[in-house]
């Protein structure tokens, strides 16, 4: 693999032993046209260890989570619930409700079958047998797309980029198994579970062992209405299903169907139909309702798997909170720009985030201005509670097999929030150095690519990078 030296002639204000480092021993491990923004600093201190290009705009994949989690935490408070209800305008009477049973989704991205289980029981427990009207979803919570602007179109079927609808059941995705024909040409089929509300169907050819179609014939999923899929492409004989997974792309008709066959597996029939409301509506009497676990509960799973999930139904349900509208893309974008710099003095400037995972190509963010954000956090800690919830090198989260880290000597010594999309490594957080200082730091690093060849040892650049730096600040600060 060829490394070139991306920077010559320039230095960082990075100390070693009293002498600055020359940029180029650290960026000479990575690969050919890699760019780099990069910055550390002590926590309190205003002037940066490392300042390299760190006014540079560049993609934040899901280190964004931290400015996401810092506003949530802000403006909602760490003891925030998602609430979803069972309500009704009209009354009980005899075993027969009479009026519309209306499920409000919250946008709970935690809300499981187990949950609206509970609540179904719930009616029966009240005596409830019938319904004499409709069944109604109601997802008033959000408005607009629940994809955002700058996502690419081929995640959109992927369970990581399920959209963050008002009605999330399971993470709103699902599994299927693909079973290839027993002879050649004929279409492969599909086994789905029953409980899965959806409508499967296969254009998938089945490829002899061996067939010189295969190494560029691939599966592809073309989602339709009311979460109807068709699978596409080829696969070559196998005797083992192959097991797929794919995001739901209408919650409230996911939801719907389950709530619905639920009612009917606990004897409660209704004698309206299944429809759903988006204008937002006053509460009726509550007949039933669960609950999320607290924000911060969300938060660290959030920061510490990376949950997209939750970053973008939190990110939605600030700016609904905030404006007291609907929760949109840009009522969060907007929200999350005012919270932070009414309530924590931070101005996030010239950057750009339209969602709250990162996932978006639209956003852009530099150095500079998340280190303004981590300056708060650290020094704020106290109250905020922020650092304990970031992946911990070494241990557990997206950093627990973080080879740079790992090869650095610093498992234990760094919390940090992972950021990666197609040739985007980046990291923002905190570490405890030899001497017992806590330095904030950010790392963007994009247009990371090796030739086809190198692929399979692809983050071994990555790798050296890393470790040389941060076993650098480690040491000498």
């Amino acid at each position: 693999m060829r490394f070139s030296r991306l920077v010559t002639g320039l230095t960082c204000a990075f100390m070693l032993q009293a002498q600055a480092a020359p940029v180029e021993e650290y960026t000479q491990y990575l690969p050919d046209g890699a760019n780099l923004a990069l910055m550390a600093q002590k926590v309190g201190s205003s002037t940066p260890l490392v300042d390299y290009h760190s006014k540079q705009m560049a993609l934040p994949a899901s280190t964004m989570k931290v400015v996401t989690a810092l506003a949530a935490l802000l403006e909602l408070g760490p003891d925030f619930r998602f609430r979803t209800t069972l309500e009704t305008q009209g009354k009980v009477d005899n075993g027969t409700l009479q009026g519309d049973l209306i499920a409000r989704f919250g946008g709970d991205p935690t809300l499981s079958r187990q949950d609206l289980r509970n609540m179904v029981t719930a009616l029966t427990k009240q005596g409830i047998t019938h319904i004499q009207g409709n069944l109604v979803i109601d997802t008033s919570v959000f408005a607009s797309h629940d994809k955002a602007p700058g996502w690419p179109w081929n995640d959109n079927t992927q369970c990581f980029s399920a959209p963050p609808a008002a009605a999330i059941v399971d993470k709103n995705c699902f599994s299927v198994s693909l079973y290839s024909a027993d002879r050649p040409d004929d279409n492969a089929f599909i086994r789905v579970a029953s409980y899965y509300p959806v409508t499967m169907f296969s254009q998938v050819r089945t490829l002899a062992k061996g067939s010189p179609d295969a190494p560029y014939c691939e599966l592809d999923v073309v989602p339709g209405e009311l979460n109807r899929f068709t699978i596409t492409g080829c696969m070559t004989q196998r005797s083992e299903p192959l097991p797929l997974a794919f995001a739901i792309q209408d919650g409230a008709a996911w939801s719907g169907a389950i709530l619905k066959a639920m009612l009917q597996d606990a004897g409660i029939d209704y004698t309206g139909h299944l429809v759903r409301q988006t204008r937002v509506t006053e509460p009726g009497t509550l007949l039933a309702e669960t609950q999320s676990a607290p924000l911060r509960d969300l938060l660290k799973v959030m920061l510490k798997k990376s949950d997209n999930m939750i970053a973008d139904t939190v990110f939605r349900t600030i700016g609904r909170h905030y404006f007291n509208v609907p929760g949109t893309w840009r009522a969060g974008s907007d929200a999350v720009r005012r919270v932070l710099r009414q309530k924590a003095n931070i101005d996030l400037g010239n950057s750009i985030q339209v969602d709250g995972s990162g996932l978006s190509r639209h956003d852009l963010i530099s150095p500079a201005t998340m280190m303004q954000v981590l300056q708060y956090i650290a020094q704020n800690d106290q109250q905020l509670n922020f650092i304990s919830m970031l992946p911990l090198a070494g241990y557990d989260g997206t950093l627990r097999y973080r080879g740079g880290l790992h090869e650095a000597g610093v498992d234990g010594k760094v919390s940090a929030k992972t950021g990666s999309l197609s040739g985007v490594y980046n990291l923002a957080g905190f570490i405890t150095t030899a001497s017992g200082q806590r330095v904030a730091f950010v790392q963007f690093l994009s247009g990371y690519a090796v030739p086809p060849e190198d692929k399979r040892i692809r983050r071994v650049p990555l790798v050296r990078f890393e470790s040389r730096l941060y076993k650098d600040i480690y040491q000498n600060n």
